[in-house]
């Protein structure tokens, strides 16, 4: 049994946020399922948003962006606090060293901020197209650094313990001496990240498999907005094997590449944005998902194509070298060549419920970052704001928890204990390809309750047959993205209209009268 003062589970943007506030207050250890710095904060690419041009911005601008793009169900104090202390959060991360692009043309070296769809200003501050990597080392390199936290990698969550409704810690995997691990804490947080691996073809990396999202529901928290999958529109297309679709997240295409001037193409060479808003490319992802699905299916193809050619050769070079780089490796140099994009399962708005302390209903266990929902994205997220939204709230689960009572106590037994697999590979492949597919599928961009009552039939008839306490890894994302996939299609089924991401093809029509409001689940 390992006992620390600040319990952490996930070490990306969220984790590391909340690590270096709690070191202030006690011992800190945080526990990554893969290497530190394996996950979607490393692969984020086009920027963090903050309105620190107080002369061309402001964090009011932000706050409107915000809450149009979330569809009437953003929690307005969760956005306040979002766009205020996340000018304060980025301005620290900067006096940390984090290297964010400079305007050569403006005097003193000003950022260069950069324009995404639906955002009014230029207020994205970008390293590259590798903004989420900058990121991570900065908050990384301090930790480390200054060892503020212990650090235990590849090692994943199994089940909270809870006793007398209050969370105590969790048992966990050790992931190289497959030996389970009992951790106890006075707080827990829960900063997991995103459920993208649920979906067949996502931009998220393989770790994006909701653990801490399934753990807490089982323990008894409440989850909320499931229903509501942001798709990336644009992901490179190519051709993949069967293994390669199961767990490889798709490359993504940055959104700032529209935000500079890219064309979106049908195969027939058209341009086709203007049908389908006012704002072309630079549309919320959810319209510009849906217009490209619509493309694709009217013209028989599995993608659409993103033009470059008004960015300019050296511009892409300068502004987009992960994207050129790792295009130019496939085949592809996008200073001349069209790129095959399709949408992709990209971000979850849904989550663990919390409220704007990151405190769940269960005493001492919090949550933040994507693996959260406090209604500061509503129903779809504004771009930029995920990285945003981890660094702030983070801090804040952090500052919250320090109030605990110090009291390590507990009635639980610890284990310590090898763990045996109890299916084959071949068997964990094909279910895991049965959820993925028929999320993908069924529950994706455009969903009826024809398709997700379909989906939900496969999704029982495999959740039936895992009926045994999970052992090893692969069984235990397995058992969380099967609940996951249960929930997400149940909530998509129990909410009859059309909101931001959620698009129901048999209720096309939002209904603020009667769906202008949260859908909460809660295990009985």
């Amino acid at each position: 049994m390992t006992k620390c003062d600040y319990l952490i589970i996930g070490g990306g943007i969220a984790g590391l946020s909340a690590a270096m506030e709690a070191a202030k207050y006690g011992k800190v250890i945080v526990l990554t399922k893969g290497k530190a710095g394996e996950g979607a904060t490393e692969k984020a690419q086009g920027g963090i948003a903050a309105a620190i041009d107080q002369i061309r911005d402001s964090t009011q601008f932000h706050f409107e962006d915000t809450i149009a793009a979330g569809a009437g169900l953003c929690d307005e104090k969760a956005v306040r606090i979002l766009v205020t202390e996340g000018v304060e959060r980025v301005k620290e991360l900067i006096e940390m060293g984090a290297r964010f692009d400079r305007a050569e043309t403006e005097a003193g070296g000003g950022f260069a901020l950069a324009l995404e769809g639906a955002h009014k200003r230029r207020r994205i501050l970008h390293a590259g197209d590798a903004t989420g990597e900058e990121i991570q080392r900065t908050l990384g390199s301090k930790v480390v650094s200054e060892k503020l936290a212990d650090i235990y990698q590849y090692t994943l969550g199994i089940d909270l313990i809870v006793e007398n409704g209050k969370c105590l810690g969790v048992n966990a995997l050790d992931l190289k001496s497959n030996k389970t691990e009992t951790f106890i804490a006075n707080s827990t947080i829960i900063t997991t990240g995103g459920l993208g691996q649920v979906y067949l073809y996502t931009t998220n990396p393989e770790v994006a498999t909701g653990d801490g999202i399934a753990m807490a529901y089982r323990a008894g928290a409440a989850v909320t907005d499931m229903e509501f999958v942001q798709f990336h529109p644009t992901s490179l297309v190519q051709f993949e094997d069967l293994k390669d679709i199961i767990a490889l997240p798709r490359f993504l295409i940055s959104e700032a590449v529209r935000g500079e001037g890219a064309m979106l193409l049908n195969t027939k060479g058209e341009r086709f944005m203007q049908k389908y808003d006012v704002k072309g490319e630079l549309a919320p992802r959810d319209i510009v998902s849906r217009a490209i699905y619509k493309e694709m299916k009217e013209n028989n193809s599995d993608h659409v194509f993103l033009s470059l050619v008004k960015v300019g050769a050296e511009k892409i070079k300068k502004r987009f070298p992960v994207i050129y780089h790792t295009c130019l490796e496939r085949g592809l140099d996008i200073t001349k060549d069209n790129i095959p994009v399709a949408p992709s399962a990209h971000y979850f708005m849904g989550g663990i419920k919390t409220d704007v302390d990151g405190k769940t209903n269960i005493a001492n266990l919090y949550a933040a970052g994507e693996c959260a929902s406090l209604g500061v994205h509503g129903a779809n997220r504004l771009a930029s704001n995920s990285l945003l939204d981890g660094l702030v709230f983070g801090h804040r689960a952090a500052l919250a928890a320090r109030s605990e009572i110090r009291n390590h106590k507990s009635e639980t037994n610890p284990k310590s204990e090898i763990t045996k697999a109890h299916l084959k590979d071949k068997e964990l492949q094909r279910f895991k390809l049965i959820i993925k597919s028929n999320m993908w599928k069924e529950v994706s961009i455009v969903r009826s309750k024809e398709s997700l009552l379909q989906a939900q039939k496969m999704i029982n008839e495999v959740d039936r047959k895992l009926d045994f306490e999970p052992a090893a890894k692969e069984e235990i994302e397995l058992k969380n993205l099967t609940l996951l996939a249960k929930l997400i299609t149940q909530a998509a089924l129990d909410r009859p209209e059309s909101r931001g991401a959620h698009y129901r093809s048999d209720f096309p029509k939002s209904d603020d009268k009667n769906w202008k409001k949260h859908l909460v689940y809660k295990k009985s």
